[in-house]
């Protein structure tokens, strides 16, 4: 039981991360490769202001400093790549990530660097005859607040509204007089600001490293794809899914682990080619 709530973790972690890269594609229709970069870049700048200020507080400048980060990318990358290919925008998107890492690098260097979690969260828990740590709760928890506020805000407010119908249609959207570009600034804001509280919440959980975002970017898409590209449900029940795949096949097949969540996505778009809650043509 104790693993499947490891992989609970794992999923509750790839969903906050995940979710962004929905957001951005469903209002710009961008892959965000440069997404895993933004992830990382988060994560360091929660670990600096950490330092001296504490957990809590560079999880709030790690997702500021994203979201405003976000809405220059809206600006002047992503609103010039809506009417481009989609290799030009992967090869620009793509060539952010490195430009990210690279900075990184200058900054704070190629060695690994570890994050204590916060003390209010740094004991364990009795479950199920062993002990779990309190940090690994509070990522499950975390999600589950992300994913519950996201639906609320996307069902129940006139600004959730006009997001749902900028996706399907941002032309007659438009024509009704709603601004889609400053839309859809806010929604690469709340997009790149998740990349950056994932970071601060992978902290504690994995060392930091300036390739760690081109790792974590693969299980993403993974997951997006797996999910459908463009439905919040199919990105939390795959990472979810994704999640315990992952976690069962270190524990059971450690050397098929990272073919399985791959296997997985081949599956279900064998199956399902819009993937889990995708919309069908």
């Amino acid at each position: 039981m104790i693993q499947i709530i490891n992989g609970l973790v794992y999923g509750s972690f790839l969903y906050l991360l995940s979710v962004g890269l929905v957001l951005i594609f469903g209002l710009r229709r961008v892959t965000n490769f440069a997404h895993g970069g933004l992830f990382m870049l988060g994560a360091y700048i929660a670990y600096a202001v950490a330092a001296y200020l504490g957990f809590w507080t560079g999880m709030v400048a790690s997702v500021t400093a994203l979201a405003a980060l976000g809405v220059l990318l809206d600006r002047f990358v992503f609103r010039p790549l809506a009417h481009e290919d989609a290799i030009v925008t992967l090869l620009v998107t793509f060539g952010l990530l490195f430009v990210v890492e690279d900075l990184v690098r200058t900054i704070w260097g190629k060695d690994f660097l570890t994050v204590a979690p916060p003390q209010i969260l740094s004991g364990v828990v009795p479950m199920f005859g062993s002990t779990f740590p309190v940090y690994r709760l509070f990522v499950i928890a975390v999600a589950m607040l992300v994913a519950a506020g996201l639906a609320l805000w996307l069902r129940s407010s006139r600004v959730g509204l006009y997001v749902r119908a900028s996706s399907v249609d941002p032309v007659t959207t438009g024509m009704q007089g709603v601004d889609t570009d400053r839309l859809s600034a806010l929604v690469v804001a709340i997009g790149t600001g998740l990349a950056g509280l994932s970071g601060t919440i992978a902290g504690p959980l994995l060392a930091l490293s300036p390739s760690m975002g081109g790792y974590i970017i693969i299980d993403c898409f993974v997951v997006v794809v797996t999910g459908g590209l463009t439905s919040f449900t199919g990105v939390f029940i795959a990472a979810l899914l994704i999640g315990q795949v992952h976690n069962l096949g270190i524990v059971f097949v450690p050397e098929l682990a990272s073919m399985l969540p791959l296997a997985i996505m081949a599956l279900v778009l064998t199956l399902r080619p819009q993937g889990l809650a995708g919309a069908g043509k």
